[in-house]
């Protein structure tokens, strides 16, 4: 996982990751619940995008370096909007209390926050190519 150093070794050791996984693991217990669990389409979707969030970020640290990364960071960021505008569309359905939305919501905002920095670091620092060597 994490150098000796403090660096980044592995995806695990990113906050973005680890906000998105907290985000997809509420997501899935939510989307379990009530009226929430049996709309397909829309428990589905939301599924896809915590899942899909997630997922672009270890994928794009498993590219061969800083701009393919960078891509899939954006490609993360768009699937937390993608998955803002559905929680909003189930708290307008009533599938969600307010306090879940809220806490979907924030977890959301934060995660895309983190990634937003992560993108500006990628973009300012020297580090290039495979794996950053």
């Amino acid at each position: 996982m994490a150098s000796a150093n403090g660096g980044v070794r592995s995806f695990q050791d990113l906050e973005a990751w680890k906000s998105g996984r907290e985000l997809a693991k509420e997501i899935y217990r939510e989307t379990s619940k009530g009226n929430f669990s049996k709309d397909f389409g829309l428990k589905d979707q939301v599924k896809r995008a915590g899942v899909s969030l997630v997922s672009n970020i270890a994928e794009g640290f498993e590219r061969n370096g800083d701009k393919q990364f960078i891509q899939y960071l954006y490609m993360a960021k768009g699937s937390i909007g993608e998955l803002r505008t559905q929680l909003c569309i189930a708290s307008d359905l009533n599938y969600l209390t307010e306090e879940s939305f809220e806490k979907l919501w924030n977890t959301a905002t934060r995660t895309g926050e983190i990634i937003s920095g992560l993108i500006r670091y990628l973009k300012k620092s020297e580090l290039t190519g495979t794996k950053y060597k």
